[in-house]
């Protein structure tokens, strides 16, 4: 599923990005052995093939691919690296050319993800409805 998924997605992105595509893909497959496909048009990632719980998600843009985390909020970020999202989980993170793709960033933010995955699975609706005690224990 993981390779066949990554050339597909390969095949309909932008040329320019699929060495940033290439790049985040290889430090994710470093972190943990995540099953890919192609979701909500971006190149996700889950644990077990739980897509509905997914881990990541590459994206292409006109101007960018980003990296996006379904519970990014919830992850360390000492770097000050994340880009918020839309959403009160989402977090991103943005490339412009292989060049700036911290793969040592990545496989790290992918590993905390996939340890924390099973706390969030349990506690998002409460985090959701802004319960403090649930997501400050989370840190």
């Amino acid at each position: 599923m993981g390779d066949s998924a990554l050339s597909e997605f390969l095949a309909s992105a932008r040329p320019d990005a699929a060495p940033i595509v290439v790049a985040i893909d290889a430090a994710i497959r470093a972190a943990a052995p995540l099953q890919s496909a192609i979701k909500w048009r971006q190149l996700t990632y889950g644990v077990g093939g739980d897509f509905h719980h997914w881990i990541c998600a590459i994206a292409v843009t006109k101007k960018q691919v980003t990296l996006n985390f379904h519970f990014g909020a919830l992850l360390a970020d000492p770097e000050g690296a994340f880009r918020q999202g839309t959403s009160k989980f989402m977090r991103m993170l943005d490339y412009t050319s292989p060049a700036t793709v911290d793969a040592g960033l990545i496989t790290r933010r992918v590993i905390e993800a996939v340890s924390r995955l099973d706390y969030f699975k349990a506690n998002w609706q409460r985090i959701q409805a802004g319960d403090q005690a649930v997501a400050s224990s989370f840190d």
